[in-house]
């Protein structure tokens, strides 16, 4: 069992993340800038197993590992002035940095390419690894549902890459598949613009599956 924190947790995304570790066996700490309002929201998810409770961020940050779940352009600024809480753990980044047009999302880039090497390069001591990124959020969230999906990890550090497989192999409905090093950073996030692009064409809660693997 490990503990879990989420910075930014209260969001569709942070919250469904959180019911999966939950339900993996772990302890998640919903992160917040309100810690009031994260202990409202994580009372109000289900822990069939582990335990879901609600903190401000700086709680959240002291946990095990912990996930970057906040919006795109707070991301950098919320994990600086956690940098010393983050050091020498698993940092995982989820974030993207999208922008809608229409009915389409679309992918932005920022200085370094991607949002994981901006939280890498703002987190010098910490160890970030990217996953979560092609998950519909409501069918994270409701462990009902008949999800399947596949979770793609990148990172620099193989052992926080391989700490990242196995918390991904704890969560029912998901499958950790290591694709390699920073350099896909951009590449994985810029395909969830596609993801989302595609479920609001097609009204729908699709998500990545890669045939072919073995394990």
């Amino acid at each position: 069992m490990t503990t879990v924190g989420i910075l930014g947790g209260t969001g569709p995304a942070g919250r469904g993340l959180a019911v999966r570790l939950a339900a993996g066996g772990h302890d998640v700490l919903v992160g917040s800038r309100d810690g009031s309002r994260a202990s409202e929201v994580a009372s109000g998810l289900v822990a069939p197993a582990g335990s879901i409770r609600g903190a401000d961020n700086a709680g959240a940050a002291d946990a095990e590992i912990v996930v970057v779940a906040t919006p795109w352009d707070s991301a950098v600024a919320t994990v600086r002035e956690l940098r010393d809480a983050l050091a020498g753990k698993v940092v995982i980044s989820m974030v993207n940095a999208l922008a809608k047009e229409a009915r389409e999302m679309v992918p932005l880039y920022p200085p370094r390419g991607s949002m994981a090497a901006q939280i890498a390069a703002a987190l010098p001591t910490s160890h970030v690894v990217g996953a979560f990124h092609h998950l519909p959020a409501s069918e994270m969230e409701n462990l009902a549902s008949a999800l399947a999906a596949d979770v793609v990890i990148f990172g620099d550090d193989a052992a926080s890459r391989t700490r990242v497989e196995e918390l991904v192999a704890d969560m029912p409905g998901l499958r950790p598949v290591i694709a390699g090093s920073m350099s896909l950073a951009s590449a994985v996030e810029a395909f969830t613009a596609v993801c989302i692009s595609i479920n609001i064409r097609h009204k729908a809660h699709s998500y990545v599956t890669l045939a072919g693997l073995q394990g």
